[in-house]
């Protein structure tokens, strides 16, 4: 179990699927352990793999008859450990998680200090970065140095992960060198200069997402259509009149070059840009897959165009809409729908439209939403004057605080994680190149956005030096 766990920490488990599978029956026979590390191990590494396993049922044993985890399992720092790494994996009603996250927390922070200082760097990383909502290219790197101080090391598991590392590497870089000819060609940051110009910041949504050699292609396409989104927004936010707004999106929503002869120059050059790509990866779906996802990308693209149109309405009218109706056209014009729709047919699905695929999607979605209008959570790069979900429910709320609305949209968060967990522990509705890329994309929320009182992003910034530099 530690070698599987191991292999999935580096990223290198890919490499031995069938192996791992053959194995995990020995799992079922370690959940009712009474020793707390193989325990939690067994049951994270069960869940991660679809059984159906009762969190509750494996942590009674470990509590009293209060239902308070033993004060005798604080001296245990790896059994600790796991059990951190165990309660993140939530799906609701399972409240001995809930305790097991407060337990484990309150008992690690105690004990750093009395840790000696690798062990203790390495319980610190793990607290700041929990294994589950994590990106686990960043943490492959922390966790191999981990590995090379302990006395039992696996000379060959680190050699695989270096050269696994320095693989991925080369191949990041020549990536992000094709994207930024693109993006130079394309010539939208010479053309509006106020928009954001931010590619390598672009490429980290599409890596992280799409994990892997095999999805190189998909990772280049996927990083336009994500630079569109922050261009466009950029376009309804600090550049176009209302009415050039409005012929903007009925262009989009005709999809023809001709309808933009009416359109500024900055905007008819945006919009041949976007047309391109999507017909491009329209293309390559039909060749890779055999099927034609044109109307429902064009689909995608006039939802998204019409949920900017309503947010700079409300702007344009000093409108202040119900919290909850400004969530709603958040999640939309966060991006995270018309990126997966290309996503989701680059991958194969022919059934992006389902309201199965927009009920998986809304959680990443709703989890980025609410990380971004959290109040510190201000790219510097942006100059709008956006709205945030925040400041309405402070005007709904006149008693909170805006600490009370910050615990609020937190409980928030940790329901869409409950509900994506589910997605991907239970329900299993989709493949799991799908449901991996939306657990990624909800784990790089909390890295594009966990801005540092200086406003630099300090965890992105590690991030990008580890996977290309």
């Amino acid at each position: 179990m530690v070698t599987i766990d191991n292999l999935k920490r580096l990223c290198i488990d890919h490499y031995f699927q069938e192996e791992i599978e053959g194995v995990m029956s020995a799992c079922m026979r370690l959940l009712h352990s009474d020793d707390l590390f193989n325990a939690t191990l067994a049951f994270r590494l069960m869940r991660e793999a679809g059984h159906d396993v009762s969190a509750d049922d494996i942590l009674r044993k470990f509590t009293d008859g209060a239902g308070e985890f033993s004060l005798a399992l604080t001296k245990d720092i790896r059994g600790l450990l796991s059990l951190h790494d165990m309660s993140h994996l939530n799906i609701g009603g399972e409240p001995l998680l809930h305790k097991a996250k407060e337990f484990s927390t309150k008992h690690l922070t105690s004990a750093i200090r009395y840790l000696e200082p690798s062990l203790a760097k390495y319980v610190r990383q793990s607290l700041d970065h929990p294994y589950h909502l994590s990106l686990m290219q960043f943490k492959a790197r922390h966790h191999l140095d981990y590995l090379q101080i302990l006395p039992n090391r696996s000379i060959a598991m680190e050699e695989l992960a270096i050269a696994e590392f320095q693989i991925n590497k080369q191949l990041h870089q020549i990536e992000m060198q094709e994207i930024k000819r693109w993006w130079m060609d394309v010539g939208l940051a010479q053309e509006i200069p106020v928009v954001r110009d931010q590619v390598s910041k672009w490429y980290m949504w599409a890596v992280t997402i799409l994990q892997g050699a095999s999805f190189s292609r998909y990772r280049v396409e996927v990083t336009k259509i994500i630079s569109f989104v922050y261009v466009v927004d950029d376009i309804f936010d600090i550049v176009g009149t209302p009415e050039e707004l409005s012929s903007f999106t009925h262009a989009i929503k005709l999809w023809d070059i001709v309808a933009t002869d009416s359109l500024p120059t900055y905007m008819r050059l945006c919009y041949k840009a976007i047309f391109s790509v999507t017909n491009e990866i329209a293309d390559m779906v039909k060749k890779e897959h055999g099927f034609n996802p044109i109307n429902h990308l064009k689909k995608a693209w006039a939802i998204l165009f019409d949920g900017f149109m309503l947010e700079a309405k409300w702007l344009a009218t000093d409108q202040v809409p119900a919290a909850e109706d400004y969530l709603r056209n958040g999640l939309i014009t966060s991006g995270v729908p018309l990126a997966f729709a290309h996503i989701l047919v680059l991958l194969g699905h022919d059934d992006a439209a389902s309201n199965d695929a927009a009920k998986v999607i809304s959680r990443p979605a709703k989890i980025l939403r609410l990380h971004d209008d959290m109040g510190s959570a201000k790219d510097e790069a942006q100059e709008g004057l956006d709205g945030s979900y925040r400041d309405f429910y402070l005007m709904e709320n006149p008693s909170c605080t805006p600490a009370d609305a910050e615990e609020h949209m937190l409980s928030l968060i940790e329901r869409e994680w409950e509900e994506l967990n589910t997605e991907c522990f239970r329900r299993r509705t989709f493949p799991s190149s799908f449901m991996q890329a939306c657990l990624n994309a909800s784990r790089m929320v909390s890295v594009m956005y966990g801005y540092n009182k200086e406003q630099r992003l300090p965890v992105l910034e590690d991030y990008m030096r580890t996977l290309l530099l």
